[in-house]
C-alpha cells in the first residue's frame, strides 16, 4: 500500500473516532450530574446509539453496496451529523435530547463500518495494512479524549467540570465538519454489482454457517458487557480523580479531569495491540486472539469490581489497579472487536462486504447497544442507593456474563482454521 494512500486513510480513521472520543466517554457524567438525569434514563440516552446500527445495514450498506460511492455517502453523514451534535451540548430537555440523539446515531453509526468497508476495498493485504491504518483512529480517540481532559483542567473549576463537558460536544461538531469535507477527496469506491438486488439479503445468507455464525450470536453479550465500560467507566473514575492527592494528583496532571482522559490508557494499549496483530494473525488462529479477547473483558471487569480487595492484598494502590483494568481495553478492542470485523471481511464476498460490516456493526453496535444500555441502566439503578453506586455489586454482573462468553467461544468457535485471504 502507498504512502499517499496510507496515509489518507488514516487521516480518515483518525478523524472518524475523534468524532465520537469526544463526547462518548463524557455522556454519562454530562448526563448525570449536569443534566441531573438518573441512571434508568441515562441508559435509555445510551440506547439511542444502538438505533442507527441496526438500521445501516438496511441504508448504508445497500446505498454504498448497490447505489452510490462510498467516499460520497461518508462526506453527507458527517456534515449533517456535525450540525446535529452541535445541538446537542444545549438540548435541556431529556426527550429533546434523546430524539435528537436518536437521529444523530441514525446518521453516524453506519459510518463506522463504511470507513472499515472502504478500507478494505483499497488494501492489497488486509492482515498486513489494516491495523496500521486502524490505528489512528485509536489515536485520534486518544487525542481528543486527553485535550478534553485537559480544557476542563484548566477552563473548569472542580464544581463546574460537568457543566464545562458540553464542550465535548462543540469539538465533535467542528471535527465531523472537517472529516465531511475530507471525505469527498477520498478514493472513488463505487458500488458492485452483485447476483442479488439486495445487498443486505446476499449478506445474510453468508452469515448462517460458522465460523460467521457463533461469531453474530457472540457479538450481542460481548457488546453488552462493552457498553457497562463506557456507560459507567468516566464516572466511577471521576470519583476517584476528585481525591486529587498524591499519585492521583499527578495523574490528573497529565489526564485532565473527569475520568474521560484517563480512560485514553485503554487506547493507548490498544494502539500496542494493534500494532501487533499483523505479526500475529498469520501465525495464531482466530479463535485464539478472539479467546484473549473475552478473557481480557472478564479480567477487567474483575479489577473493577474488587479494587479495593485486591488493593488490600497487594498494596498497588486503588488507582494502579484501576489503570491496569483500563490497559486491557486494548486487548478486549483489539483481539475481539478488530479481529470480529476481520473475520466478516474475510469470510464474506467482495459484493456484500460493505452490508456484511453494518450487519456487524447492527449486532454489536446496534442491538447489543440498545440492550445492554437498557440492562446497564436498570443495574445501575439497583446498584444505587441514596444516590451513592455500589461499584463492586455493578462491575460484577458483566464479569461473570464476560467469563460464560468464552466458555461459549471456546466450545462453538470451530477450532484450526487457516487464515484466509478476503473473498472477492
Amino acid at each position: 500500500m502507498g504512502l499517499n494512500l496510507g496515509s489518507r486513510l488514516s487521516f480518515m480513521m483518525f478523524l472518524q473516532y475523534a468524532i465520537w472520543g469526544a463526547w462518548l466517554p463524557l455522556l454519562w457524567p454530562f448526563l448525570h450530574d449536569y443534566r441531573k438525569f438518573s441512571s434508568g434514563d441515562i441508559g435509555w440516552m445510551f440506547m439511542a446509539g444502538g438505533v442507527g446500527a441496526i438500521f445501516g445495514p438496511f441504508i448504508a450498506g445497500q446505498i454504498a453496496d448497490r447505489w452510490f460511492n462510498t467516499e460520497k455517502y461518508l462526506g453527507l453523514s458527517h456534515i449533517v451529523g456535525a450540525i446535529i451534535v452541535w445541538q446537542l451540548a444545549w438540548i435541556e430537555s431529556y426527550w429533546v435530547f434523546f430524539a435528537m440523539a436518536i437521529v444523530y446515531s441514525v446518521v453516524y453509526a453506519p459510518t463506522l463500518a463504511l470507513t472499515n468497508s472502504l478500507a478494505f476495498h483499497h488494501m492489497p493485504d488486509r492482515d498486513r495494512d489494516f491495523g496500521k491504518v486502524r490505528l489512528w483512529g485509536t489515536l485520534g480517540w486518544i487525542v481528543v479524549g486527553i485535550g478534553i481532559g485537559q480544557w476542563l483542567l484548566h477552563s473548569y473549576s472542580t464544581e463546574e467540570v460537568a457543566f464545562g463537558m458540553m464542550d465535548a460536544f462543540k469539538l465533535s461538531a467542528i471535527l465531523g465538519a472537517i472529516m465531511g469535507v475530507y471525505c469527498f477527496t477520498l478514493p472513488k469506491t463505487p458500488p458492485q454489482k452483485g447476483e442479488q438486488a439486495s445487498a443486505t439479503t446476499e449478506a445474510l445468507g453468508e452469515i448462517r454457517r460458522n465460523p460467521l455464525l457463533t461469531l453474530f450470536l457472540l457479538a450481542v453479550p460481548v457488546s453488552m458487557i462493552h457498553q457497562f465500560y463506557f456507560v459507567y467507566t468516566s464516572g466511577f473514575l471521576g470519583e476517584y480523580q476528585a481525591q486529587a492527592e498524591g499519585a492521583v494528583k499527578a495523574i490528573n496532571n497529565v489526564f485532565g479531569v473527569g475520568g474521560g482522559g484517563l480512560m485514553t490508557i485503554g487506547q493507548m494499549a490498544e494502539v500496542l495491540v494493534l500494532f501487533l496483530i499483523p505479526f500475529v494473525a498469520g501465525k495464531w488462529s482466530r479463535k485464539t486472539l478472539l479467546a484473549i479477547g473475552l478473557a481480557a473483558y472478564t479480567l477487567r471487569m474483575f479489577l473493577f469490581s474488587q479494587v479495593e480487595w485486591i488493593n488490600g492484598l497487594t498494596g498497588m494502590g486503588e488507582i494502579g489497579i484501576l489503570i491496569a483494568g483500563i490497559a486491557l481495553h486494548g486487548l478486549c478492542f483489539g483481539c475481539f472487536i478488530f479481529v470480529a470485523f476481520m473475520v466478516v471481511d474475510e469470510e464474506c464476498t467482495g459484493d456484500v462486504k460493505a452490508s456484511s460490516q453494518n450487519l456487524f456493526n447492527l449486532v454489536f453496535v446496534g442491538i447489543g447497544i440498545v440492550v445492554g444500555s437498557y440492562v446497564a441502566g436498570q443495574i445501575g439503578d439497583w446498584a444505587t442507593i441514596n444516590d451513592i453506586v455500589n461499584w463492586s455489586a455493578l462491575f460484577s454482573i458483566p464479569m461473570y456474563a464476560a467469563l460464560v462468553c468464552l466458555a461459549l467461544l471456546l466450545v462453538f468457535y470451530p477450532s484450526g482454521r487457516a487464515i484466509s485471504k478476503a473473498k472477492t
